[in-house]
């Protein structure tokens, strides 16, 4: 890499990118760069926000490959079973988890309820309760925070298992990714402290102990770079497969669009305008993890 344009780019993230704690730059399995900003080190754990919904792609796709799940066209409430339906509520009843990773599900909702969610015992039956409506299926809506931990319930339905112990057995841990515990709040300012923390390491739950889908997990620059690695390596790390190459091709090409900025999207992964520009986990706070195959990076 060009010593001159690295001095640059950290002149100006010192200068201007307070929100930056690292940056790794890897290639062909290598590290090219990296380094830590803002009094952050190699073992700074970040809330990573939406790219927590990445994560959850990639443990859908875990669970699909060990026949946990049987495919993307399963019809979400066939993991609920005793989840009543009110009256004249069809569309819910036809809603796929395809439909939810490629965030075309409808919502009755117009504007987040981010408080009433925040406040929830019960964030899974929280989602389901606003999941449907009066909108078809197939128009893009993303769900930033309400709707994603359906696929939290659904992974615990089917796999009979704490989300965050599948996670660990079946991905964190084979990639040496620590992800200590569940994380809960008891009030408005723990949860404001955590999304500002740089050394807790988790995932968060509501009161139930089900993991957040669309936030609220904490990983370092590393944690990201090998799951970013992962993919390149399509889904084989150490010599074991960890999630199936079909996977990682169905999940990141395009699936939906989000017409009001024109932005592709696959199985909760973003990808480029010319798909050979490769693909990202995107969240809150400049959190990405930037994916191009062709390049090996």
């Amino acid at each position: 890499m060009n010593e001159e344009k690295i001095l640059e780019l950290e002149k100006i993230i010192n200068k201007d990118y307070k929100n930056i704690a690292g940056l790794i730059v890897l290639k062909d399995g290598k590290t090219l760069y990296e380094n830590y900003f803002n009094g952050c080190t190699a073992n700074s754990k970040l809330h990573i926000y939406s790219v927590t919904k990445s994560i959850i792609s990639i443990l859908i796709g875990i669970a699909i490959d060990k026949g946990h799940i049987k495919s993307v066209d399963t019809k979400v409430l066939d993991f609920f079973p005793d989840y009543i339906v009110k009256k004249r509520e069809k569309v819910i009843q036809k809603i796929t988890l395809k439909d939810l990773l490629t965030m075309t599900a409808p919502y009755k909702y117009r504007f987040n309820p981010y408080i009433k969610y925040f406040t929830s015992d019960d964030f899974v039956k929280f989602s389901l309760d606003l999941l449907g409506g009066k909108d078809d299926i197939g128009k893009f809506r993303y769900a930033p925070l309400i709707g994603p931990d359906i696929f939290s319930g659904i992974l615990v339905k089917a796999t009979g298992k704490p989300l965050l112990d599948f996670a660990k057995e079946n991905l964190f841990e084979p990639l040496g990714i620590t992800v200590a515990d569940n994380i809960t709040f008891n009030s408005k300012e723990e949860q404001l402290d955590f999304n500002k923390s740089t050394n807790i390491s988790g995932w968060v739950s509501d009161s139930k102990g089900i993991n957040t889908g669309g936030w609220g997990l904490t990983l370092s620059a590393t944690d990201m770079a090998k799951i970013g690695q992962l993919y390149l390596n399509d889904g084989i790390w150490n010599g074991k497969q960890i999630v199936s190459k079909t996977w990682i091709e169905e999940s990141t090409k395009e699936h939906s669009r989000w017409d009001k900025l024109n932005i592709p999207y696959g199985y909760l992964w973003w990808i480029s305008e010319d798909n050979d520009l490769g693909y990202s986990a995107m969240g809150d706070g400049g959190n990405t993890i930037f994916v191009n195959k062709d390049k090996k990076w």
